[in-house]
């Protein structure tokens, strides 16, 4: 790390600190994170997270297929593996989420290498979040969709409880120098280690939401560090890039950095950024441990390549877990062909309509339904931006088609007819890029609580197993009102009357955005790049603006929050992804263009404005 970083035990408002660095933010991220992070000083623990909701998806796949699967196997082959003799010399401790659906699995498989290689540390196993044991007994009570209250399917492939911090805090307790857990909060495997570390309790609401949020800032790995920064342009070094470090006060507060001599940035706009990421109202994000309210939460520059973060609080958590369960329902298959020449875009779409209706009197002729959900897409004519798109000279375009059925054998006229366009139709076709493609089971998520004492967690360890008390949950409070502590929120600060309204800019001038995915919800975060510009976002950027921009994509209602501590607005867009993830068939399934589109959104300012624009 820099020189700054290397003292910043020292820098987060005195006394002792921990350091711990996020190495994962998805299953399938960077081979370079943990090795550049075993290169910092005083590293104290490295954390991965792997479990998207798309993930467990994947997993429930996985497991479907081979019994001894369900886990994120890059954890122990790439993470782990090549690195764990030198995570067993620093005495560097380490925990992951990489157990999903099958965490015995992943400890016998990590466990097995290090046996290999000579080592013996010790593995706890944090369990007990799978709920299908008792999945009848759900059932029985009234098992629903936790948004629209509709019955479980009738055959669930998983189901898992989001379980918290507390069985990683008690791992660390009783000794595990690697942690390994099932499903549980992205946030959980830093929030266990602060909770163990400074022996906060478990009722200190604003201490376990502002662990919470250190969490969560890393969870995503270098998306905390400049990846997918709105000013892209500035962060050097993608090849090399950074993953991030917190050095964590006892009273929650965090000073972010990232290993010396990588790429990568470290911005008080990208962190702001990933806070945001992901989450609906600032003020009740909803954790197992506490209640989160991230509206007065402050970033600030303390030096080069360090940014501070604190001022989050915290309420009782609910009574109940959020969880999660997979079920196939029907199949898909997705396909891609280049087309080029004169009129790219026109052959595009007449080479779709054919191959539909080709293929839809196929399953006609011999009694099969007609296609459940059909997707065509033409990639690099701006097809997701809908009525903004705008017209491209082109004559290069890539066809996308994606279709969904209850039968696979329906699937295949299209997956055998696609290739044909070769030779049948517009001249200039590429049919295929990688021979033909592969018909997939749609694994959709269902969403729904479940009471917190019905769900029984336990740490392993040593071949003994001691239960992880449950945590405390309900009645839920309400927030605090904003009673003009903490950071100003602007709230008297008018924006520029409309005559002084002289000027169209795109809203990227005026601020940095990010979007992210929950299900099919699709939430984008939008802060302002000076505390005077947010009254007249506040303005212009309204729930019906955002709401028409997205018409074409958001079949749900829209909702904006305040967050006057980022100077930023927060915008959920319910019913926005076309189902979400893998039982989506849109090109981006996880929303994440979404910020990029809406940072095109026409602006209005005062023309004495342009002096002071970036």
């Amino acid at each position: 790390m820099s020189r700054a970083a290397k003292t910043g035990a020292a820098a987060v408002r005195g006394g002792r600190t921990i350091r711990i660095g996020g190495a994962a933010g998805f299953w399938g991220d960077s081979a370079i994170a943990t090795p550049q992070l075993l290169r910092v000083p005083e590293l104290r623990y490295l954390v991965y997270d792997y479990l998207a909701e798309t993930t467990m998806a994947i997993l429930a796949r996985a497991r479907a297929k081979d019994a001894a699967l369900g886990y994120a196997t890059d954890f122990v082959h790439t993470a782990m593996a090549p690195n764990l003799a030198e995570i067993c010399r620093r005495g560097v401790r380490v925990i992951a989420n990489a157990g999903g659906l099958n965490p015995h699995a992943c400890r016998d498989a990590l466990a097995a290498e290090a046996r290999r290689q000579g080592l013996n540390p010790r593995i706890a196993v944090v369990s007990g979040d799978d709920l299908m044991p008792q999945l009848e007994a759900l059932r029985a009570a009234g098992l629903c969709e936790l948004h629209s209250g509709a019955p479980a399917p009738a055959e669930l492939w998983s189901a898992n409880a989001y379980a918290g911090a507390r069985g990683i805090s008690l791992a660390l307790a009783m000794g595990a120098e690697i942690v390994i857990t099932g499903r549980c909060v992205d946030s959980a495997v830093v929030l266990g280690v602060l909770v163990h570390e400074f022996g906060w309790s478990w009722t200190d609401w604003d201490r376990l939401a502002a662990g919470t949020l250190a969490g969560h800032v890393i969870e995503c790995g270098a998306q905390a560090t400049g990846g997918l920064f709105t000013d892209w342009q500035q962060v050097p070094g993608w090849d090399r890039i950074g993953y991030p470090v917190i050095d964590c006060a006892a009273d929650g507060s965090f000073v972010l950095g990232k290993p010396e001599d990588t790429g990568g940035l470290i911005h008080p706009g990208a962190v702001a950024e990933q806070i945001l990421y992901e989450i609906g109202d600032p003020a009740r994000y909803l954790m197992p441990d506490v209640t989160c309210d991230f509206r007065q939460v402050s970033v600030e520059q303390r030096a080069p390549g360090r940014v501070h973060v604190g001022g989050a609080r915290g309420r009782p958590p609910t009574a109940s877990y959020k969880a999660n369960g997979t079920w196939r329902d029907g199949y898909q298959l997705q396909l891609m062909m280049a087309i080029r020449g004169i009129d790219a875009p026109a052959k595009a779409r007449r080479t779709a309509d054919a191959l539909l209706a080709r293929t839809r009197a196929q399953m006609q002729a011999r009694g099969m339904a007609d296609y459940s959900e059909t997707c065509v897409e033409l990639l690099g004519c701006e097809s997701h931006y809908g009525p903004h798109a705008r017209t491209l000279p082109t004559r290069e375009v890539v066809l996308r088609i994606a279709v969904r059925h209850v039968d696979p054998k329906a699937l295949a006229f299209l997956q055998r007819e696609c290739a044909s366009a070769g030779t049948s139709m517009g001249p200039g076709t590429r049919s295929s890029f990688a021979g033909r493609a592969d018909v997939q089971p749609v694994i959709k998520l269902f969403s729904f609580l479940v009471p917190k004492e019905s769900v029984k967690l336990h740490v392993e360890l040593d071949g003994g197993a001691v239960p992880v008390p449950t945590p405390p949950g309900g009645p839920e409070l309400p927030p605090a009102s904003e009673d003009g502590t903490g950071r100003p929120n602007d709230a008297s600060t008018a924006a520029p009357p409309r005559s002084a309204l002289t000027l169209t800019v795109p809203l990227v001038t005026l601020a940095w955005a990010r979007s992210g995915d929950k299900g099919d919800d699709e939430n984008i975060g939008v802060i302002a790049r000076r505390p005077e510009w947010l009254p007249l976002l506040r303005a212009q950027l309204n729930v019906e603006a955002v709401r028409g921009y997205f018409a074409h994509l958001a079949a749900g209602p829209v909702e904006r929050f305040e967050v006057p501590g980022l100077y930023a607005l927060n915008f959920v867009l319910h019913g926005a992804l076309g189902g979400g993830g893998v039982c989506s068939l849109r090109s981006d399934p996880l929303g994440k263009s979404f910020a990029q589109m809406l940072l095109d959104f026409p602006i209005e300012i005062p023309a004495s404005w342009q002096a002071t624009l970036p």
